[in-house]
């Protein structure tokens, strides 16, 4: 049986100001092709300024984004080659 290591190139970026967080997050697949998404968290005004844990929840959000994404082209491009409508794929 032979073995391929695949590669995927992530990328994440934020935004931020003193109450909120956006994240950016980037996918770049073997195939050529990119998947993007944002996410954003907000601080709560009695919450300490904890820019990390911001760009924690909004980055998480992004890459949630980004899964779902990719779950929907695999089922896509299971059903183009399959020429029927297959099973969901679940998280």
């Amino acid at each position: 049986m032979t073995h391929t290591a695949v590669g995927w190139h992530v990328e994440l970026e934020f935004r931020e100001d003193e109450r909120h967080t956006e994240a950016v997050a980037l996918v770049r697949l073997p195939d050529g092709s990119e998947v993007r998404a944002r996410g954003h968290a907000s601080r709560h005004r009695s919450d300490t300024n904890q820019p990390r844990v911001g760009e924690e929840v909004a980055g998480a959000r992004a890459l949630n984004e980004i899964a779902m994404q990719l779950l929907t082209k695999a089922h896509d491009e299971i059903d183009e080659a399959s020429g029927r409508t297959s099973h969901s794929i679940n998280v």
